[in-house]
């Protein structure tokens, strides 16, 4: 149990650092913490998060720039209502200009 709480740790530490008006993927998360086979566990853990104010849970989505999670907040548009809220445009539950919001934590981060 302690090193799935410590992968949690290590995922809420990188989501934290996802900047305003940019999204990244669970994926990308997973490959940044050296477990790429992990974005499933990423989700689990955003899942985890959201009785946690500092962690923009709603700022990570599927490879594709899906609202996967969606349903997982507090209401169903609650994850596009955030998202808007920040300049990313969502249509039919996708992220718009993914590729230009898109943020890599293995690009923007030091490994």
């Amino acid at each position: 149990m302690k090193e799935k709480n410590d992968f949690f740790d290590q995922v809420y530490q990188v989501v934290r650092l996802i900047p305003k008006g940019r999204v990244t993927s669970y994926g990308a998360i997973a490959k940044y913490l050296g477990a790429a086979k992990s974005s499933r566990v990423v989700g689990y853990a955003m899942n985890s998060s959201h009785s946690m104010e500092d962690i923009p849970a709603h700022r990570v989505v599927n490879r594709n720039g899906l609202l996967t999670g969606k349903m997982h907040f507090e209401t169903p548009d609650a994850m596009q209502k955030a998202l808007e809220a920040e300049g990313i445009k969502v249509k039919e539950n996708q992220i718009q200009d993914f590729d230009e919001v898109f943020w890599n934590p293995m690009e923007e981060l030091e490994i």
